[in-house]
């Protein structure tokens, strides 16, 4: 390669590089604004309209707003709720997910390809209708009205999609790293533990998040199976507050950040873990 050639490619790739992160940027500040806004705005006095112009931190802000969740309605006992189902769910969400897209990637074909286009075909289908279905599955075992109506989805993998994650990444295990398991006696449940699971650290982090956000902020479920008000979760708690007084911005915003945070902590908690891809390499090399 000519002298002359190498800086014109530095140049070119720092130029590559620069746009790339000014695009990134400038996408992640799209995202954020919003959150920010809503902080800005749960800051305020309570009562106050959301200001007409761009307001980047109150002048004043009234942190006390947070507290006053707790004394217009029982924020407490609803947020311990919504702990006790992902505590229950997430967990077992990954553990069903996991196995289930471990078990469809080690199908053969056309076997694989069959129960494939039924897990998409299953993501396909709204909500709604699965609604009465479920309603009577949970009136006749007695579990309505109770917590466990929002956490026997978690049984089922929680989502199609969450499982389909798990089967694209098991698909990238070398098969010949599974024949060699196989051969040394290692059977299903432990390929999927000491193989499977270390390579898919990612695809976990990923999963993680999005099955906390499934069952953090559902609103509909509890809305249809859930009577007592000792049962509640956070966003019927929200609700509740909106209801009592729709105009006062300040503390449904308080309501909302309350309810934001817990899913954008776990995001920046686990952010490293979405950007470490060397599990694959890793085993190959201990392998």
């Amino acid at each position: 390669m000519r002298s002359s050639e190498r800086p014109a490619r530095t140049w070119r790739s720092r130029l590559e590089f620069t746009l790339l992160a000014a695009i990134a940027i400038t996408v992640a500040i799209l995202f954020v604004l919003p959150l920010l806004w809503m902080v800005v705005v749960s800051l305020r006095p309570v009562g106050l309209p959301p200001p007409r112009s761009v307001e980047w931190w109150p002048g004043d802000p009234q942190w006390s707003n947070y507290a006053e969740l707790f004394r217009q309605v029982p924020m407490g006992r609803y947020l311990l709720n919504s702990l006790l189902v992902v505590a229950v769910s997430v967990p077992l969400t990954l553990l069903t997910a996991s196995l289930a897209g471990f078990g469809l990637a080690q199908l053969k074909e056309p076997w694989r390809a069959r129960l494939l286009m039924v897990t998409v075909f299953l993501l396909m289908v709204p909500p709604s209708a699965v609604w009465l279905f479920r309603y009577q599955m949970l009136s006749w075992t007695g579990l309505l009205t109770t917590l466990w109506s929002l956490i026997l989805p978690a049984f089922a993998g929680g989502s199609p999609l969450i499982v389909l994650l798990f089967f694209w990444t098991f698909r990238r295990m070398p098969a010949e790293m599974v024949e060699a398991a196989r051969l040394e006696g290692a059977d299903a449940w432990i390929t999927w533990r000491h193989m499977a699971m270390p390579m898919a650290r990612p695809t976990v982090a990923a999963c993680l998040v999005l099955a906390f956000a499934l069952f953090w902020n559902d609103f509909t479920n509890p809305v249809l199976y859930l009577y007592r008000p000792q049962t509640y979760t956070l966003p019927i708690g929200v609700q509740i507050l909106k209801q009592m007084d729709a105009t006062n911005w300040p503390l449904l915003m308080a309501g909302a950040t309350f309810m934001t945070l817990p899913v954008v902590l776990l995001f920046l908690v686990l952010q490293p873990l979405f950007l470490s891809d060397k599990s694959i390499h890793s085993l190959l090399e201990k392998g």
